[in-house]
């Protein structure tokens, strides 16, 4: 992908992969679980690359400041800005699933049992986050895709690389030829997106039972998948541009254009993490973010910075107690925004990993866990959705941090023409 008519063919082939992909597991149905290999394949490639990535990114980005005392700065920039656009995000949910109230007459007070995917997790709290975050070995980590605790040893050496004078000059060049040679494996890998991202469609779409089961699934709760498509689509398409050209001063749709192949590859591997090879390349290289900026704001964006994950966690909290028709009041809906808000830092850039988290949510207030079964069905579907936004989200804030922090490419100007 070395010049802009390359990269506009990918993106088209991307595009097309997507649809060919949702068309075949509509209409093949269960017999389209045969092309899931070839998504399996695309996605392996993907995170091969997520952990050489994020350690060297986080090396280079700290070490590229030059004094160590401006990671304050950046890094408290970068905290800002997800902890705002987050809180807005859970905001509009709240809002949203109270005018619309999806969980009226939704039928679910009988779920049977609390889902595999959430047992063994009713005593997941806060304090295993901030424990978490400290990896007692990084190989360990490293092995298990833990990218919160590689964050904290990346910072961590990366700080103590500036300190150490000459010593440290052939460390950082090392971690600067890695750098550099992963994001040529990312440039060849993306080659197959197409074939990936169809397989991924096709094969999920299988694995439900093909077009007529999933839409029979959906129809069970509509009012709920809608509220929670138009929370994700108001904090897309008007919150987020909104930041991006009044705060980052950057031309929304030239850096929606740079950013798309992102947004398509999250919607397809429904992983932050997994997509953030590829985010890199559209923030970086397409919409030419200073690498102060993007090599510290994205990695730490894939794991912590999570809209609309916390968006889809405060519906799905309140779609709960309306369905077993339990009132909240304000105080509880002021802890369901807390706990959405913080619960998104904990939920890793993986698929389906809000589910886990919003277990948080619905104890803080004394919610039934079975209730996470009735909405199990079409998580998979809505986790594409939240997904995208949550990786547009660390596109947005990457601009956005650079800008407030004076930061800017070579060649480029600090003041953009909006």
């Amino acid at each position: 992908m070395t010049n802009g008519r390359s990269q506009q063919l990918l993106l088209f082939g991307i595009f097309v992969g997507l649809i060919a992909g949702a068309g075949t597991g509509f209409v093949m149905g269960p017999d389209a679980v045969m092309f899931k290999w070839l998504g399996q394949l695309f996605l392996r490639a993907l995170k091969m690359i997520i952990v050489p990535l994020v350690v060297t990114s986080m090396i280079m980005g700290i070490t590229s400041l030059g004094d160590v005392r401006k990671i304050g700065r950046i890094g408290g920039i970068t905290i800002a800005y997800y902890m705002v656009t987050t809180g807005i995000a859970v905001i509009i949910g709240i809002i949203l699933v109270n005018l619309i109230q999806p969980g009226i007459g939704a039928g679910i007070e009988h779920a049977a049992a609390i889902p595999d995917v959430v047992k063994g997790k009713e005593h997941f709290s806060f304090i295993d986050v901030i424990v978490g975050m400290v990896p007692s070995n990084i190989f360990d980590s490293a092995a298990k895709m833990q990218i919160l605790p590689l964050i904290t040893f990346s910072l961590l050496f990366g700080g103590v690389l500036t300190t150490i004078g000459d010593a440290g000059k052939p460390v950082i060049q090392f971690f600067h030829g890695v750098f550099e040679a992963t994001m040529k494996i990312v440039h060849i890998v993306m080659w197959f997106a197409p074939i990936g991202v169809f397989g991924l469609v096709a094969g999920r779409l299988g694995e439900v039972g093909g077009g007529a089961a999933f839409m029979g699934e959906l129809a069970k709760v509509g009012k709920y998948s809608l509220t929670v498509l138009v929370g994700l689509g108001i904090h897309s398409v008007i919150v987020l541009p909104l930041i991006l050209l009044f705060v980052a001063r950057r031309p929304v749709i030239s850096y929606v254009r740079g950013t798309m192949q992102a947004i398509l590859t999250a919607f397809s591997t429904a992983s932050s993490s997994a997509t953030l090879p590829v985010t890199f390349e559209c923030v970086k290289e397409k919409n030419k973010v200073p690498k102060e900026a993007a090599d510290l704001v994205l990695p730490l964006g894939a794991t912590i910075n999570m809209d609309g994950t916390a968006l889809y966690e405060s519906v799905a909290a309140i779609f709960i107690a309306q369905s077993y028709g339990i009132d909240l009041s304000l105080g509880q809906t002021m802890i369901i925004f807390f706990t959405a808000t913080l619960a998104a830092i904990g939920a890793a850039g993986i698929p389906q990993a809000g589910l886990v988290t919003m277990v948080l949510v619905l104890q803080a207030v004394g919610l039934p866990l079975e209730g996470i079964g009735a909405i199990l069905a079409v998580d998979w579907f809505l986790d594409r959705f939240r997904t995208s936004v949550n990786v547009w989200g660390d596109a947005v804030g990457a601009a956005v941090v650079a800008r407030v922090a004076g930061l800017r490419s070579e060649g480029q100007e600090l003041n953009l023409r909006v």
